[in-house]
């Protein structure tokens, strides 16, 4: 059995480049973090504000990837785009 090689940092990298996405497909269609986090069902932008900037290691988890491409009406491989 391999073992993965892959880093903590490189890890990091990839959460922040999904948020990165996830912020370039929200400010597309126009949509504050305020109203996207309201429609995937938390009730402040923090969880959003924070994903987005992979902040004191907060990120997207694929049930918030799966309600924020519905919400934008999106594919969800869009979020996965330059990894």
């Amino acid at each position: 059995m391999k073992n993965s090689e892959i880093t903590d940092e490189q890890i990091r990298s990839i959460y922040k480049k999904i948020g990165e996405n996830v912020k370039k497909e929200r400010e597309k269609k126009g949509m504050s973090q305020l109203h996207l986090a309201l429609a995937i069902g938390h009730n402040s932008v923090s969880t959003v504000s924070m994903s987005e900037r992979c902040l004191q290691n907060k990120h997207f988890n694929i049930e918030h990837l799966v309600k924020i491409a519905n919400v934008l009406g999106v594919n969800i491989c869009k979020f996965f785009e330059g990894i």
